[in-house]
């Protein structure tokens, strides 16, 4: 196996200090192996070498005729292929599967571990979180920030996704709390704020403080708050509610900035929501008006080709700017994403700027 640079530098490191180096590989027989740092993801691929490599051992002293002794070496093996190690992002795409049905929301489930649908009683889904650390192809540092960034609880050693419209109260609360406790957002009272809502609105203490560090930084029982992060979900819980048609740009901002309140409305910027929404213009109204449409990046297909695909069918063109977003959960760097849009598209340049367009042709 070649090891590139960092990772050389990291087994280094650990000899020299006596630390224990611990890489793990990963995945099920019908997926492709990755190894694992703590905090990195690497994918395995084979390598065929032009020239053959002999990996030798130095054997022992061999003495010639006139006495002098030599060194000699051993030939232990002759390798004509070697499995190559390339940065690669997580692999956390099973677990929409894996826990569906066990969205936590604002209907607390029942301790016997069911939820009711009507008169059935439906099994969920129960996925530890060390069951998820063994399963996904993913380090441990990058499956944390995956279960934040997908808002997946930890509760009683369990992972559970909470509601998004669920979400979305809970961090409308903390913002009117911070202004009805006089609590300074960049050091509110971590039991202050959890006990608030506990006792006002029946949510769960440990619920409350996953979601505060979501949002930002909690130290010594005080959190401050991450401000463009919480605007910019509070929006995306707006947002959602037009999955299925489109609101007039104006409006939609201004039901954002009223529901973050008059002490983050300078915050609010359609810049937040990039990769999660669409934009056109209306020019059937009385006024060019731009139009605003649920999209998130999220639910795409995390294969290149088939993310291309249905970009292209929503759109026969997109421009730099428009389309970079939504191929940031797909690529490690600017590089690889530059290096997906020379495979998969044209870049044809008008009066406008440069558009991207299909290298094949669908049919929508």
């Amino acid at each position: 196996m070649e090891l590139p640079p960092d990772l050389c530098k990291l087994i280094e490191a650990g000899a020299e200090n006596a630390a224990v180096t611990s890489f793990k590989i990963k995945g099920s027989p019908e997926e492709d192996a990755v190894l694992c740092t703590p905090d990195k993801t690497y994918a395995i691929r084979s390598v065929v070498l032009s020239n053959s490599v002999l990996v030798v051992t130095p054997g022992p002293l061999a003495v010639d005729e006139s006495g002098m002794g030599r060194e000699a070496a051993v030939i232990r093996d002759q390798l004509s292929e070697i499995l190559e190690l390339v940065p690669s992002v997580p692999k956390l795409h099973k677990l929409d599967t894996l826990l569906r049905g066990a969205e936590y929301g604002e209907e607390h489930e029942d301790e016997d571990g069911v939820e009711s649908e009507g008169d059935d009683k439906l099994p969920r889904q129960k996925l530890s979180y060390q069951e998820a650390r063994d399963m996904l192809q993913a380090s441990d540092a990058e499956l944390d920030r995956g279960l934040r960034e997908r808002r997946i609880l930890i509760l009683d050693g369990r992972i559970r996704p909470i509601a998004p419209s669920y979400l979305t109260t809970i961090l409308e609360l903390i913002l009117t709390h911070l202004v009805s406790l006089s609590l300074r957002h960049d050091a509110a009272s971590v039991d202050e704020l959890s006990s608030a809502l506990e006792e006002g609105y029946d949510i769960r203490r440990d619920v409350c403080e996953q979601i505060l560090c979501w949002f930002g930084q909690t130290h010594e029982k005080k959190w401050r708050m991450d401000v463009n992060s919480i605007v910019k979900e509070v929006g995306l819980g707006i947002l959602r509610s037009y999955e299925d048609e489109h609101t007039p740009q104006d409006e939609f901002m201004q039901r954002w900035r009223k529901a973050v309140g008059d002490s983050f409305e300078a915050e609010v910027s359609l810049n937040l929501l990039s990769g999660n929404y669409l934009s056109q213009v209306d020019t059937l109204r009385d006024s060019p008006t731009a139009m605003l449409t649920y999209f998130p990046s999220s639910r795409l297909p995390i294969d290149p080709s088939a993310r291309f695909t249905d970009l292209f069918l929503t759109r026969p063109r997109w421009k730099a700017e428009e389309i970079a977003p939504f191929l940031a959960d797909i690529v490690v760097d600017s590089k690889e994403r530059d290096r997906l849009l020379l495979k998969y598209t044209r870049a044809v340049t008008d009066s406008e700027g440069v558009w991207y367009t299909a290298r094949t042709k669908y049919n929508g």
